[in-house]
This record gives C-alpha cells, structure tokens and sequence, in this order.
C-alpha cells in the first residue's frame, strides 16, 4: 500500500480528454504513441510506478492547458502486444494538485504535484450514508434507456457505494466537463449528488420529467 510519504513531488503526466480515473478504481488503457511507450518504461523503473491521468482544456485564448486536478494510478497490469504497443491497467491512488510542468528532456510531460489536498483519497473506500440506492438505480435505468445501454442490474444492486458510483462516474458517456466535475467533487457523497445531477439534466434535456 502507497503512504502519504510514498508520493513523489514529480510524476509523469498522460493528458487524455473523456479519461476519468478515481481512486481505488481501474482504468485500461491502450498506449501505442512513442512519448508514452517511453513513458511507460520510465515508469517501470521508479519505485511507486504512477502515472497522473489529467486531461487537457482550453485557455481563455483557446490555447492548451491542462486541467488543475487530475488523478495518479499505479501501474498494476501490463502485456505487449506483437507490434510493441502495451494494454495496461492503472488502479487509482490519489488525486493531485497540478503544480507546474517540468522542463526536461523527455518526450511526455512531467509535472510537480500537490497531494495534501485529497490525503483522504489513501484511506479506506468511502460510504455515502444517505444514498438512495433504488432511487438511484431508477433514475439510472430510465438514462440507460434513453441512451440504448444496458448493463448488469444485479451486479450495480450489489456493488458497494464507492465501487457503484465511481465506475459509473468513470464509464458513462458524459462531457469532458462533467468527467472533471466528478473527479473534483470532495467526497462520494458530493460525487453521487453531481451524478444525479448530470443523469437528471441529460433526461430532462432529452424531453423527460426532472427526478423530483
């Protein structure tokens, strides 16, 4: 297990807008461009093996940035493909602060970091004791029919709170906006109360009744 003390002040970062990774979820990933083949090695040979997910956004002037808040995963899966690219699997640690890039000589960015803001992310999974879950699961029903989705309803039924709300939060095909919304609520409670928020609004947006 990674303690506070782990994390280093200096983390390699992988810009990928829609990407959301949360702590103590899972995100796959396919990584073929150079940068972040070499990015990948690097990272093979540090102590902690993380990676910052952060996704990028457009300035005033609508240059590139990136995103204040992103999420570092540790490095637990990996295989080759026969033509060099890599399937891997980040597994959420913390989120982070973005600091300031650091200049350098690699191909992909690094950057300096904040964790003291989120030391909460290294604990124990969180509970959300006022969640309605039937509500819940009905609200979401009747999106996934709107969208034409579907999914295993006895699994979502059993799934614990932060296992529920944070793969459905990293899964669901909201705007890059609403992903980073999530990612930077405070707690899971807060992370469930923006979800119902984006559900109600793409149902209401698509000519349903707003949830009351």
């Amino acid at each position: 297990m990674i303690k506070p003390g782990d994390l280093p002040d200096t983390i390699a970062l992988f810009p990928l807008t829609g990407a959301l990774l949360l702590p103590r979820a899972r995100l796959p990933l396919h990584i073929f461009e150079p940068r972040y083949l070499q990015m990948l090695e690097d990272c093979m040979k540090t102590p902690t093996r993380l990676i910052g997910m952060i996704q990028p956004r457009k300035g005033p002037q609508g240059e590139a940035r990136l995103n204040a808040i992103g999420c570092a995963g540790r490095l637990t899966g990996f295989s080759e493909t026969e033509d060099g690219r890599y399937m891997i699997t980040l597994s959420g640690i913390s989120r982070f602060r973005l600091l300031r890039e650091v200049a350098g000589f690699t191909p992909y960015i690094r950057a300096e970091v904040g964790w003291s803001d989120f030391t909460r992310d290294l604990g124990r999974a969180e509970t959300d004791p006022g969640f309605d879950r039937d509500g819940f699961l009905d609200l979401l029903g009747r999106y996934f029919a709107a969208q034409g989705l579907d999914t295993d309803w006895e699994a979502l039924r059993e799934a614990e709170d932060e296992l529920l709300l944070n793969s459905l939060s990293m899964m669901l095909p909201l705007e890059p906006e609403d992903k980073q919304a999530l990612l930077e609520a405070p707690t899971l409670q807060n992370r469930r109360e923006t979800l119902v928020t984006l559900l109600e609004f793409a149902l209401h947006s698509g000519g349903e009744e707003r949830l009351q």
